[in-house]
């Protein structure tokens, strides 16, 4: 089993959280709530694993961190 860190942020319009995990093809979702969006999010990986080959397995993403970037004046 693998842990893959996912990047969750919530849509101001729909109020929806969207999911995404960078590097992966396909990887990306949306729910109501946090509980769907996990739920949605594992099956949509899992999906997405079953089409990778070996070697990419392989290579899948690692988190490394998040920065915040202080712009403008």
């Amino acid at each position: 089993m693998r842990k893959i860190t996912a990047y969750i942020e919530k849509d101001r319009e729909t109020g929806f959280y969207v999911g995404i995990v960078p590097g992966i093809t396909g990887a990306h979702t949306q729910a109501a709530t946090l509980d769907d969006l996990q739920r949605n999010l594992k099956e949509v990986l899992e999906l997405c694993i079953e089409e990778m080959d070996s070697e990419s397995m392989n290579e899948l993403p690692k988190f490394v961190g998040i920065q915040e970037i202080e712009v403008g004046s």
